[in-house]
């Protein structure tokens, strides 16, 4: 005889069951384009897949469920946006939002697809009031706008295993975002890799970004975030940049070579820490702090140029020469900074010092640093450690060969 509980329990199921609506699955082929395909999907959203193929688009395709995965076939599922009026291939946004700035959409995903532009059409994807939106294995590119445009997509935003290339703008541009995650992306010639501001915990990690016609990864009045584990390579401007009241970030173990202008440009950081870094073969200087930056940390990086150690134990490569564009910078303070330690870092192959002032700071420490051959484009004998002032700021226990030898 069967206990009551065991009916309660199976009554409860078979009520959940038939509360739970079926999925709503849509083929695309089975529409006479792609936007009556979306338009097929019920409020409650579904699962859209695109089979293979070149779809041509003049107008935006709007996305108006919640709910909704959109699926390709990889690269060969290819959407070519042909708009010429600067118009998106793709719009995400709740469709009453006009009416209701507090409307939003839950759980709009994209996956394995290409979307590509012109110079003349927009942004890859624009979307706008999505929660939990989610780009996963999306390849985006020579669109005249950004690639991905998230707009207040507040709550949980995601970005994985996506290719962004070629797009007049950021490859990515987040504004308002929360709890954001970039991970294992690959960046190539957009303008900037990705600006993130206005937001909170921006987590970018994993990712390849390379030959950027304007900077790296621009970061503006945004708290608790990290960058760990990137490689960034060979912008025209500069590799990370901190803007506009930046506080509590943490910029670890980037690889951060070849970059025209800078490294790391705190503008206006506070409260922000750079470690295990290594900066190679960058121009104008490796970090910059200016009088709107204070309180920071600056530890255990490597800074150098493009040597290649051989030692009488190893043996030389055949043909094998230094990089023809050989340069190394330091670290920078502006005047007015306020609250700095430099400590246990690195300093080789110099064209620069290797942390110098330009101007009164107050409240550095710069202790336990290794420094040689620095200074290499500078007047014989200058100090490696320079400062005009003998206030406010300590320098101690570091190893630095341009120092007069104690006697």
């Amino acid at each position: 005889m069967r206990s009551l509980l065991s009916v309660f329990l199976a009554s409860a199921v078979l009520l959940h069951a038939q509360t739970i609506p079926p999925v709503t699955t849509v083929d695309a082929s089975n529409y006479p384009s792609l936007q009556a395909a979306l338009d097929s999907l019920p409020e409650g959203g579904g699962l859209l897949s695109i089979p293979p193929g070149r779809y041509v688009i003049t107008q935006p395709l709007r996305v108006k469920t919640a709910e909704t995965r959109i699926v390709g076939s990889g690269a060969a599922t290819h959407i070519v946006n042909e708009n010429a009026t600067g118009e998106p291939a793709f719009i995400l946004r709740p469709p009453n939002l006009d009416q209701d700035a507090k409307a939003r959409l839950w759980r709009v995903q994209m996956a394995d697809l290409r979307i590509s532009g012109t110079a003349q059409s927009g942004d890859g994807v624009f979307a706008e009031g999505i929660q939990e939106i989610y780009f996963e294995g999306v390849s985006i590119d020579h669109h005249g706008g950004h690639g991905i445009h998230m707009e207040n997509c507040t709550e949980d935003p995601r970005v994985a295993d996506c290719i962004l290339t070629y797009n007049k703008k950021s490859g990515i541009e987040i504004h308002g975002g929360h709890d954001i995650i970039v991970n294992a992306c690959h960046f190539e010639e957009n303008q900037d890799a990705l600006h993130c501001y206005d937001a909170f915990n921006l987590c970018m990690n994993g990712n390849n970004i390379d030959d950027h016609l304007g900077n790296g990864i621009i970061i503006e009045n945004t708290y608790g975030s990290v960058v760990s584990g990137n490689m960034i390579e060979e912008c025209n401007g500069t590799a990370i940049i901190l803007d506009r009241d930046c506080y509590g970030i943490t910029l670890s173990a980037n690889v951060i070579a070849h970059h025209l202008q800078g490294g790391i440009d705190l503008r206006d950081a506070c409260g922000c820490t750079l470690s295990a870094n290594t900066f190679v073969l960058v121009h104008q200087f490796s970090v910059r702090a200016s009088a709107e930056s204070e309180r920071n940390t600056v530890s255990g990086n490597t800074f150098t140029n493009s040597f290649i150690g051989a030692g009488q134990n190893k043996r030389p490569v055949e043909g094998a020469q230094p990089m023809s564009i050989d340069a190394g910078t330091g670290v920078k303070l502006e005047a007015g900074v306020n609250g700095m330690v430099l400590t246990g870092n690195t300093f080789s192959g110099l064209s620069t010092p290797a942390i110098w002032g330009e101007g009164a700071v107050k409240n550095v420490l710069i202790t336990s640093n290794l420094c040689m051959d620095c200074g290499r484009k500078m007047p014989k004998g200058s100090p490696w450690l320079a400062f005009p002032q003998k206030t406010g700021i300590l320098i101690k226990d570091n190893m630095d060969e341009s120092a007069p030898t104690p006697q």
